[in-house]
């Protein structure tokens, strides 16, 4: 069965908060629980809806999402059990469809960028701190 892509829907919400937390807690080891509790409770009632999100979907289970806004991606996370199968480079051949040729990725999340960079992105600038202030540098990637 082929992996679907689709436009989200407010009752997907639970299901994304459930993949953004098993992907950040594999990914962002340099995030405290405090910090991830901070985002988490922001995720449904800030993040997602200032965002157009799509979510993917394999065998009648979302299995990932990304939020576009402008010509960025805002946010695009896989759950860890279908990481590695192509749903990422599905999500941002139709982020470039759309006109999305930037990104922001923490710097210690080594993983997401080798993956943006396998898929063309290219360091372009560099922040100290989150956009929250935290103390975690970002880098600011382009295609």
């Amino acid at each position: 069965m082929e992996t679907t892509i689709r436009q989200c829907r407010n009752e997907d919400y639970p299901k994304l908060v459930e993949i953004w937390e098993d992907s950040v807690r594999s990914s962002h080891t340099f995030l405290a629980d405090d910090d991830i509790t901070e985002i988490r409770e922001k995720l449904t009632s800030l993040y997602f809806p200032s965002v157009k999100m799509f979510v993917a979907v394999y065998e009648d289970e979302i299995v990932g999402f990304m939020g576009l806004s402008g010509c960025k991606i805002e946010m695009l996370f896989i759950s860890t059990g279908r990481q590695k199968a192509g749903t990422g480079r599905r999500f941002i051949e139709l982020a470039k469809d759309k006109g999305c040729r930037f990104v922001d990725v923490n710097e210690q999340n080594t993983g997401a960028l080798s993956f943006y960079q396998k898929c063309g992105f290219k360091i372009i600038s560099r922040d100290e701190t989150d956009d929250a202030g935290r103390p975690f540098p970002i880098l600011h990637l382009s295609l």
